[in-house]
């Protein structure tokens, strides 16, 4: 399988080193790294994939996602919302809806242990409080298959897309209440889902209160939005937080009614982006390495978190 794979300095001829970069678009793994990325540095992969309406297939195509990145190096391999299941019909995620202990989550811990490899799978549907609703939920397992963590996402997709369907995800899904940040092999993560992304004061309390350095967001951006957002949206929260973003992102078209962005993208804590696929529809997945120093220079050179206003300040100055 081909890669397109960007290499240290020191181990490229002088008469590359300024050379443009070369896209391989018959790859389905894109690697990124810098030449000052080494021992602080630690490899991540985000999947950009189809879901469809077959658990079996989905998690197919996911193991085969594991086992590219875990040969790539990665740690830690980041998964899009709904990753194991896309209904076709209304209703069809209620059905499937499991317990984080029943045979769906179970076959991907089990994965993570196969591979060796801690897995974000976000937007898992959760089974509810009730057979009407779902928890649509982020889960962190690590490599030997133990879920480490869990963020049920908060914003509800309740919304009518401008020249596009209506979608009504608070009909079926309950709200969570609680914002959730993890240790991991590459970082501290904070856990995000999709429509979260447009609500800055989520990634402000990941950062400011919760000590997050990697910023994750699985999501099914519809593509009306994202092409008009998607990207914006993702920069902007890795540059006002100073983390890296990983967005891992559903892709294509599911079936006759959904159709999603793709565009699965890593983002440094300066904005840059750092890890993308060439084909922003293709099934496959980008890899970049995090680098830990840049996080701690870039906010050291720039100390936003010193400068930031209590809000208690804001309070008294609106009045």
């Amino acid at each position: 399988m081909p890669f397109c794979l960007s290499l240290p300095n020191s181990r490229i001829s002088p008469l590359l080193r300024h050379a443009p970069p070369i896209r391989c678009q018959s790859a389905r793994v894109i690697i990124a790294g810098e030449s000052n990325m080494a021992a602080n540095s630690l490899r991540v992969a985000a999947a950009q994939m189809t879901s469809i309406n077959d658990l079996a297939a989905n998690f197919a195509t996911c193991s085969r996602l594991v086992k590219e990145a875990a040969a790539a190096g990665a740690k830690l391999i980041c998964f899009p919302e709904s990753f194991s299941f896309i209904g076709a019909k209304d209703g069809d995620s209620i059905k499937i809806a499991q317990p984080l202990d029943g045979p769906i989550l179970q076959q991907y811990c089990s994965l993570a242990r196969e591979s060796g490899i801690w897995l974000s799978l976000g937007g898992f549907q959760e089974k509810g409080s009730d057979d009407e609703h779902l928890f649509n939920t982020h889960v962190v397992v690590d490599d030997a298959g133990n879920i480490r963590s869990t963020y049920s996402k908060i914003y509800l997709f309740d919304v009518d897309i401008p020249g596009g369907r209506a979608y009504n995800e608070g009909s079926f899904t309950e709200p969570g209440k609680n914002v959730v940040a993890t240790d991991s092999p590459v970082g501290r993560l904070g856990l995000t889902v999709c429509y979260d992304l447009r609500f800055p004061e989520l990634y402000q309390q990941l950062r400011f209160q919760h000590e997050a350095q990697v910023l994750l967001v699985p999501a099914a951006f519809t593509k009306v939005t994202g092409l008009a957002h998607w990207e914006i949206l993702l920069r902007a929260r890795a540059i006002e937080t100073q983390c890296y973003v990983i967005a891992a992102a559903q892709a294509g078209q599911h079936n006759d009614k959904r159709e999603s962005h793709g565009e699965t993208l890593i983002i440094d804590p300066w904005g840059t982006v750092v890890g993308r696929l060439p084909d922003r529809l293709s099934t496959g997945i980008a890899i970049a390495d995090i680098d830990l120093s840049l996080i701690d220079s870039v906010r050291e050179k720039m100390p936003i978190a010193k400068h930031r206003m209590p809000i208690e300040f804001w309070k008294s100055a609106s009045l």
